[in-house]
């Protein structure tokens, strides 16, 4: 089959930084699903995992953001039949779906919302599952906390995760959200979300705070090391820290235990990575989220359309990520 590999670590202007290959076509396990891929989106993920695999003696398939159609299924699978059209995030530790076929675990796996298209629906998976567990498995915005009235501060509220965390937020809770973002485009976007207040992270956040709900709680989506200390500040007591990144250095827990502050960190494929016992969740979740699509509650993050995947048009999609300026998910049709 066709697919697009990476074997060295480039800048992505090289031409080896990405490459179109050719590889075997997979064979489906017994709780696997073997998906025709129709459509896959792009994540930063994809553009740290191209820096950090040096030299390999293979070629490594990247992409965790994918929508196609059930070709055949293990002797395990159920819920599934051949023809369903799906989408999904994946398992890290697996090839990756930038290919024309691809073996994913069942249940990790959800019915493609019917109301998107393939590319819309492409952009959903990965950020939905990152905005969803870590607002109710990891925050519990959910849930009933000591403070009466609950306030999100999201930094890198346009981003992928926060696009999606936003809308989640004011369809299915009463919390209040403030958003970060720092160009006219970017507050305009999380504003049409719904975020009820939008303050620029590059300014002073604790004077754009003033006369606004005091956060009880703050999800750091993107460089949490350049914002942890000001969070310990301005976050009420009792409060809850959400990071999903990898701050370049240690960051000091310290600071969190005058206000009894607790830190959770999201990371999308636990579940997958360990096979732990709620592994499924994943299943309901992107289930949950086509429901809402399919309601009109919640709208896809999808931001820009790319032509056909290559390595030529991933090339364009990594390269705009790793840009800093991508509004949304950036998401290509397969066409092999």
């Amino acid at each position: 089959m066709k697919a697009v590999g990476v074997k060295k670590s480039l800048p992505i202007t090289e031409q080896e930084a990405l490459v179109d290959i050719e590889i075997p076509k997979p064979s489906v396990g017994d709780n696997e699903l073997l998906i025709k891929v129709t459509a896959v989106a792009v994540n930063p993920v994809d553009t740290k995992i191209r820096m950090r695999i040096g030299q390999a003696d293979d070629y490594k398939v990247l992409g965790w953001d994918a929508v196609g159609i059930v070709e055949n299924k293990g002797k395990h699978v159920s819920g599934f039949e051949i023809g369903d059209r799906v989408y999904y995030a994946g398992d890290i530790s697996k090839p990756g779906c930038n290919a024309e076929y691809h073996c994913v675990d069942y249940r990790i796996v959800g019915h493609a919302p019917q109301s998107l298209d393939d590319l819309a629906a492409a952009a959903l998976p990965l950020t939905s599952l990152t905005a969803w567990e870590l607002s109710f498995d990891r925050l519990q915005l959910n849930h009933p906390s000591v403070h009466e009235q609950r306030c999100v501060l999201i930094f890198g509220g346009a981003g992928g995760v926060g696009s999606i965390m936003i809308q989640l937020l004011k369809q299915l809770t009463d919390v209040t959200v403030i958003a970060t973002a720092s160009r006219d485009e970017t507050q305009a976007w999380v504003k049409q979300l719904g975020a009820d207040y939008v303050i620029n992270h590059h300014g002073d956040i604790k004077q754009q705070l003033e006369g606004l709900p005091q956060p009880t709680d703050i999800a750091l989506l993107t460089h949490s090391g350049d914002y942890f200390e000001t969070a310990t500040e301005v976050i009420a007591p009792q409060g809850r820290i959400g990071i999903i990144d990898d701050p370049e250095d240690a960051l000091d827990i310290r600071l969190l235990k005058q206000k009894s502050i607790s830190l959770h960190w999201e990371f999308m494929y636990t579940r997958s990575l360990f096979e732990t016992a709620d592994i499924s969740a994943q299943r309901d979740i992107l289930n949950q989220v086509s429901e809402l699509i399919n309601n009109g509650q919640i709208r896809s993050t999808e931001g820009t359309r790319l032509n056909a995947m290559s390595a030529s048009t991933l090339k364009q999609a990594h390269q705009l990520l790793e840009s800093g300026k991508a509004i949304g998910k950036i998401v290509l049709p397969v066409a092999y």
